[in-house]
């Protein structure tokens, strides 16, 4: 499968949001032609390099592991500037790339198989149990506040009973370094990931 990249100092996770504000050319073209065929774009986590294009700058590094970007919100308040909202969905592994003459990336790239649904173990439900608690919090202020003012970093449908669900929100939401967001994403094991999370929420005292 070829798809055209976005290299972003982000990690995209699969079920995460992900607003963007485009106004480069190259980028503004990609999405346009992407929507149009309803097709998905590549987020990888740019480890060089800047997210804008300059003159005379060396051309971007990313990681080999990123994540399909679907558009689910689309706005264009004025001519040359969008304002999208996507939902990651696949993971993929980059085989080989390609810088177009226009600035563009597109990769070669293979799926990375789905996280399997696995219940969350007992000693790992306060992970859980933290972050439906945040979610409610977060609920109530919008509705006190109104629908429109307020967006949540979550997205539905909640899965509170899941360890992948539950430990890529928490990936999302925890300040880290973007290595260590890269290497959590890339994990095989939801589990694995949920049992890391723990720890990093352990140390940050949000969870005891």
């Amino acid at each position: 499968m070829q798809i055209p990249l976005f290299p972003l100092g982000t990690v995209l996770f699969p079920g995460g949001l992900l607003p963007l504000r485009i106004f480069e050319v190259r980028y503004l073209d990609m999405i346009g032609k992407c929507r149009k065929a309803d097709l998905p774009f590549g987020v990888v986590n740019l480890t060089h390099g800047s997210e804008v294009r300059k003159a005379g700058a060396d051309a971007e590094g990313f990681a080999t592991v990123g994540t399909l970007a679907s558009i689910r919100e689309f706005e264009s308040p004025q001519s040359g500037l969008l304002q999208i909202e996507c939902v990651g969905t696949q993971r993929f592994r980059i085989r080989s790339t390609e810088l177009q003459k226009h600035g563009l990336w597109v990769a070669e790239v293979e799926a990375v198989i789905d996280d399997i649904t696995l219940e969350i173990p007992d000693d790992l439900q306060h992970t859980a149990i933290a972050l439906r608690r945040l979610v409610d919090t977060l609920e109530e202020r919008r509705r006190a506040q109104g629908a429109e003012t307020v967006r949540l970093p979550i997205g539905e449908p909640y899965r509170f009973d899941d360890c992948g669900w539950v430990a890529n929100r928490w990936c999302e939401l925890v300040p880290m370094q973007l290595e260590l967001r890269q290497r959590l994403m890339e994990l095989d094991s939801p589990l694995m990931r949920l049992e890391l999370v723990s720890d990093l929420l352990a140390r940050t005292g949000i969870t005891e």
